[in-house]
């Protein structure tokens, strides 16, 4: 038997930069936090934006903070080819020649040239659930999704190990979807 992970669903949200906060939202603001995530530190915040690409508009995208040192907005891909984008598959950070976007919110809004992208699936654990899993930071490894009516398994699942992460598989809703996972679903990593 694999090492179990619980499935979160990543749905459309972007992180933005203290330069992109105060445009977007005033000289000033501080990104007001709604919900605490899985991820220590991290958390769903009040605000959102619109994000607009060349055939239109995805409104009221989720802002999660803290703020990042480069605004990254992350999408599925049926989000993307709706606003007739076309984001690159990433892993969270990696920016260089992305796509870009305009992002609107209620003080103003920015246009950036690069930033937009479909997050590469991936797999958070700590230092300790590394170890006991017998992976690390950037292993690349399968994950079963069990029960439920549609059963797979994703291959090529990157491990973001070490400090600041917590036991919990990141996939988008289009990845979600295919597999019909709910809150309660599980995956087994298979190296």
């Amino acid at each position: 038997m694999g090492y179990e992970v619980k499935i979160g669903i990543s749905n459309k949200h972007l992180h933005l930069s203290k330069e992109h906060i105060n445009i977007l939202f005033g000289e000033g603001h501080e990104l007001t936090p709604m919900k605490d995530l899985v991820q220590p530190g991290q958390y769903a915040c009040e605000e959102k934006v619109d994000v607009v690409g060349p055939k239109g508009t995805l409104k009221g995208i989720r802002v999660l903070g803290p703020a990042r040192s480069q605004t990254q907005v992350e999408l599925a891909m049926t989000d993307a080819r709706g606003i007739g984008l076309k984001p690159p598959i990433r892993e969270s950070g990696k920016l260089e020649g992305s796509a870009g976007c305009k992002l609107i919110g209620p003080a103003g809004e920015v246009e950036i040239e690069e930033g937009v992208i479909v997050a590469w699936r991936h797999i958070h654990l700590s230092a300790a659930q590394a170890e006991e899993a017998g992976v690390k930071d950037k292993d690349i490894v399968s994950l079963e999704i069990k029960g439920g009516e549609r059963p797979l398994v994703y291959h090529n699942v990157l491990i973001r190990a070490g400090e600041g992460h917590e036991r919990e598989c990141h996939i988008d809703t289009d990845e979600g979807n295919a597999a019909a996972c709910d809150p309660s679903s599980v995956g087994i990593i298979i190296k």
